[in-house]
């Protein structure tokens, strides 16, 4: 079943959120933080894989980070199997921080 277009003419009723660019400053700053969330997450999930590859000093994948070893595990194992786990928690939580700092100021505002 397909949904019949809206009527031409007046689309002030428009309730839909465009999240690249959001209207209220509300949301502007959700988004923004959202972003930032989202780029950090990018940078430590794939920047690290492309550390490794990129400083790898032969084809079996050997390098600098990966003779080193943190809390009895290698680097990069350590890294994408306990850091990126933590990271995501530690994100999850610093977002509801964000956001439920920014409900509570644009609450008072009202």
């Amino acid at each position: 079943m397909t949904q019949a277009p809206p009527p031409p003419g007046n689309n002030d009723q428009d309730l839909g959120v465009n999240f690249f660019q959001p209207r209220s400053a509300y949301l502007r700053k959700k988004v923004g933080y959202t972003w930032i969330l989202l780029l950090s997450w990018a940078f430590f999930t794939f920047g690290f894989q492309f550390l490794l590859i990129l400083l790898q000093e032969d084809p079996s994948g050997q390098s600098a980070l990966t003779r080193f070893s943190l809390f009895g595990f290698p680097l990069h194992y350590w890294f994408s199997g306990q850091f990126l786990i933590i990271w995501f928690i530690i994100l999850c939580w610093l977002y509801n921080l964000f956001v439920d700092r920014l409900t509570k100021l644009y609450r008072k505002r009202k």
